[in-house]
């Protein structure tokens, strides 16, 4: 289950980022919400799934409440699911 969380927070990340940093600007400078409207709902699914796969990993992980609230808030974070990559789900 690890390997399959690591998996969805990379793509959450990612599709965070495309969001924010591509889909955004496009919709507010070029006036298009076409490419906001395409990554938007991917990344809604892959955000709910790392909040439940979270929620499963944490007593195998042996996640404390902080080391748990880090994970969980790192989701709302540009970058964060990385950051949670490195620290907490890499041995």
């Amino acid at each position: 289950m690890k390997f399959f969380f690591r998996v969805v927070s990379f793509l959450e990340g990612t599709s965070y980022l495309l969001l924010l940093f591509v889909a955004v600007p496009i919709k507010y400078w070029l006036n298009d919400p076409q490419y906001v409207k395409l990554l938007g709902m991917p990344h809604g699914l892959l955000f709910v799934g790392y909040i439940v796969l979270a929620f499963l990993l944490k007593p195998q992980m042996k996640w404390n409440m902080k080391k748990f609230g880090i994970v969980l808030l790192a989701s709302i974070f540009p970058f964060g699911t990385f950051y949670i990559d490195k620290k907490y789900l890499r041995n």
